[in-house]
């Protein structure tokens, strides 16, 4: 395998089997964007169509999220046994599966169930997904590889919302026909998804936890490691692979501190509504009326959302986590504000949607950039996927009941659109204090190390 970068430190080595790896992996992330973000184009005819109250649309979008708590509860065990690349397989399969049966949904429950079918591999694929790529990616490489996940979350939604104006412009018949097409579509990047899993490799810490040692270290040559053996050693005194590492409990005293991290990371990111906005974005920019932009407004906050992450991609690993973090902090207050003023007092439409892409740009900038990879990061090698699966857990239980709640709240009189963007600039405040007293710095420490400055690191 040709090298394409040697490091100076020549730890490791940066190889086309290294970058394949991880943007395989991160294309279950540009799926689960899409999937997120698609169904801001159908509400509107899907509520006409089914003549649903605002709980029962609210539960269209939270039937997803409901399978994706669910899918983030049940995919670490497989994901222990059977190996993340061969459960992200099973993943594709059931994007596949969501998008054709939503397409040809014949009603309001068979939709649902659908959603529920593609909530599961969103929240399976927020587990593996971003565990597989750390847990192949050199410890000054984490960062931006497992960003990528991220990265492609933001794509997704971009191409979502794309897809969505591109179908409108068509005039197909907006209550029988138009829908099913926008929802049907993702069937299309699930099925190179699900293929090009064929190509990458098993992640080798993973195939040190089931003693298949000699696989492991060709996996760890491939994927640029200069001192496979030093290597080797670590990766067995983290996982104590002989003394039956799935059994290990994540709800223990010295797990404490880590279990704050993922949950505060993940609970936070929520908090700020983001996802309310992404689901019922084309509603709450009719309801605004600004004219900038027509039909290509949710593309223009979609290309914002890229923006953002494409620069924290390139800046995560020289940055840091933390400081990524307290920046977008205030950065997604202040415009947050500022869309509560404009939803309340009707003043300034026209910077409406301009507030709610800076939102989305310090969002996607700091804590959307970086949730994935701390989870991933904080968990010691014992319960990582354990871990992972409680942060994502938290995450999409908040957003579900976001989803739940948005459309009725929005409903109230004169003031229920303003009310989501001020919770969510009154948590942005909060997390500023608890990253600034309790978070650590995680950038370019290795996944082991990191057990011992967290306080967790096994005692031979």
């Amino acid at each position: 395998m040709k090298d394409l970068l040697h490091p100076e430190n020549k730890d490791y080595i940066v190889t086309k089997t290294l970058i394949r790896a991880a943007i395989v992996a991160s294309l279950g992330g540009l799926l689960f964007g899409f999937d997120t973000a698609v169904i801001a184009g159908t509400t509107a005819s899907i509520e006409r169509l089914f003549q649903l109250s605002d709980w029962a649309m609210g539960f269209v979008v939270s039937s997803a999220l409901i399978g994706t708590i669910t899918g983030t509860v049940i995919s670490s065990k497989p994901g222990d046994i059977w190996g993340r690349r061969q459960s992200l397989k099973v993943l594709g399969f059931l994007f596949i599966v969501s998008a054709v049966g939503c397409a040809l949904a014949w009603d309001y429950w068979s939709l649902c169930f659908f959603r529920f079918i593609g909530g599961l591999a969103i929240g399976g694929s927020s587990v593996l997904g971003p565990m597989y790529i750390a847990e192949i990616s050199p410890a000054k490489l984490r960062g931006r590889l497992v960003i990528l996940f991220q990265f492609n979350v933001c794509l997704g939604i971009l191409l979502a919302y794309l897809s969505n104006t591109l179908i409108e412009v068509l005039n197909l018949d907006v209550l029988h026909v138009q829908w099913r097409v926008m929802l049907g579509i993702g069937a299309v990047p699930a099925l190179i998804f699900t293929i090009m899993l064929y190509t990458i490799p098993r992640s080798p810490r993973w195939l040190v936890s089931v003693n298949k040692y000699d696989e492991a270290r060709r996996v760890l040559g491939q994927i640029g490691e200069v001192q496979i053996d030093r290597e080797m050693e670590e990766i067995k005194a983290s996982l104590k692979s002989n003394v039956g590492q799935f059994k290990e409990k994540l709800f223990q005293k010295k797990y404490l501190y880590p279990i704050f991290l993922g949950v505060a990371v993940a609970a936070f990111n929520q908090f700020s509504f983001v996802n309310g906005f992404l689901y019922y974005l084309n509603d709450t920019l009719n309801e605004i009326g600004a004219k900038f932009g027509g039909k290509f407004q949710p593309v223009i906050i979609g290309v914002a959302n890229v923006i953002a992450v494409s620069i924290a991609l390139l800046t995560i690993d020289k940055v840091g986590r933390k400081k990524l973090l307290l920046i977008g902090s205030w950065g997604a207050a202040i415009p947050l504000v500022l869309c509560a003023y404009i939803a309340w007092s009707r003043n300034l439409i026209e910077l409406f949607p301009w507030s709610i892409a800076t939102f989305i740009l310090f969002f996607s900038y700091s804590q959307g950039a970086v949730i994935w990879v701390y989870i991933s990061e904080v968990f010691p090698n014992k319960v990582r996927s354990k871990g992972l699966a409680l942060g994502s857990f938290t995450h999409w239980a908040l957003a579900a009941i976001a989803a739940q709640v948005y459309p009725v709240i929005v409903a109230i009189p004169a003031i229920g659109l303003s009310i989501p963007f001020i919770v969510g600039a009154v948590m942005m405040i909060v997390q500023f204090f608890v990253v600034w007293f309790w978070f650590v710095e995680t950038k370019g420490v290795p996944l082991e190390q990191l057990e011992e400055k967290l306080g967790v690191k096994s005692k031979e």
